[in-house]
């Protein structure tokens, strides 16, 4: 249950690592079981299945967009569908489920052994306060602010003779895609006002000085991912200008085309080079806009289609983000298990995660091999191959 509510807070962003992580270990701590079980699994189903997905988001739209434009290069007119990953992510991560489960009771809490410290139970105590009222009173016009946010949303796509949301003119998959693209309008939105809401109750905010202030804060903190992206669009920009990217397309397409090995095996070989990439670089995002122009249009010209030349990526991202200290919620999720063991370190957390990280990284290349082998499609109007 907590490696599904994992996956799921994947549209949470790194909230997930702030709230549900904690709240893991409490529960299991709660449950007699050790806390550090709690935060491993909760840590491997928020980051270590972050290629998993069992409904799309955000996170889709952003690596299919940068796909896009490095398929353009080939085709000019290509437009990538939104969910041209879904059936891929969804199968991941119900198929992680089962293996998530086993490492954790047959691998992970026996070497963890039994908890048994009093001490403990103060920190579940901190755990525990009751709600006051103005919380709760917060909290229920938070849920009111959004459910009037998503009702607009829901009008917008559904209401009779205006449905902005919609491209009429589109058939299938594709008459939902100005919905996806509004999406992170939407989730601005909604966390604005649920956030505004809350605040407004509790008395956090006083004017709309305090929003701005707090948001202000919350720029500080994506700063450096705002820097990361500047430059990543300027190094785009550049292929697309200089002509670089498919120049080295063709002839890396021609190079891998006279090794005569067979579209599962150069995904293999991607899928491998981004979880080597993921061990020093953890934004998912940053190296993609870095890969993208170079292996999308190489692969389609070796009959590969831009989706499965992005799940093959996706998974080798996910691999290792759970034992890595350059992913950037490592040293978070280190402060909240040494909250349980005073001398846990960054040796103890990678030991703890890298039988999920092991186990994972198994099953997700033999996914991509068998997907790519069997040309299953990798979502609505997704094939596997390129003609």
């Amino acid at each position: 249950f907590v490696f599904l509510i994992g996956l799921a807070s994947h549209h949470a962003s790194d909230a997930a690592y702030v709230v549900l992580i904690p709240l893991a270990a409490v529960a299991y701590a709660q449950a007699g079981r050790h806390p550090l079980l709690g935060v491993a699994v909760a840590y491997a189903g928020i980051s270590g299945a972050f290629a998993g997905n069992l409904v799309p988001g955000q996170f889709d739209v952003l690596m299919l967009s940068i796909t896009e434009a490095a398929a353009q290069l080939i085709e000019p007119d290509y437009v990538m569908n939104p969910l041209g990953n879904w059936y891929f992510t969804a199968a991941l991560g119900l198929g992680l489920l089962p293996i998530a489960w086993w490492v954790a009771d047959k691998v992970v809490e026996p070497r963890l052994g039994r908890w048994t410290a009093p001490a403990d139970m103060e920190k579940l105590a901190e755990h525990s306060q009751a709600l006051s009222e103005r919380q709760k009173q917060g909290l229920r016009r938070a849920g009111l602010a959004a459910l009037a946010v998503t009702g607009a949303f829901a009008a917008l796509v559904f209401w009779p003779g205006y449905s902005p949301l919609l491209d009429e003119t589109a058939t299938g998959a594709e008459r939902h895609t100005p919905f996806f693209r509004a999406l992170i309008a939407g989730f601005f939105l909604l966390f604005l006002a649920t956030g505004w809401a809350y605040g407004a109750a509790t008395g956090a905010f006083r004017t709309h000085r305090d929003v701005v202030k707090a948001m202000g804060g919350g720029v500080v903190v994506m700063a450096p991912y705002i820097v990361v992206a500047f430059f990543a669009a300027h190094f785009i920009a550049m292929f697309q200008w200089s002509n670089i990217g498919p120049v080295m397309a063709v002839n890396g397409a021609a190079a891998l085309a006279e090794t005569g090995l067979p579209a599962p095996a150069l995904l293999g070989s991607l899928l491998s080079m981004s979880a080597l990439f993921d061990i020093v670089i953890g934004s998912a995002s940053a190296k993609w806009s870095a890969m993208a122009p170079i292996v999308t249009p190489m692969l389609m010209l070796l009959g590969v289609s831009p989706e499965m030349t992005t799940a093959a990526y996706r998974m080798g991202d996910s691999i290792f983000n759970i034992i890595t200290p350059a992913a950037s919620n490592f040293v978070l999720v280190l402060a909240l298990a040494q909250r349980w063991s005073k001398d846990f370190g960054i040796g103890s957390l990678i030991a703890l995660m890298l039988p999920f990280s092991l186990c994972f990284g198994l099953f997700g290349f033999s996914l991509v091999i068998a997907w790519s082998g069997f040309g299953w499609p990798l979502g609505p109007g997704a094939a596997a191959s390129w003609p």
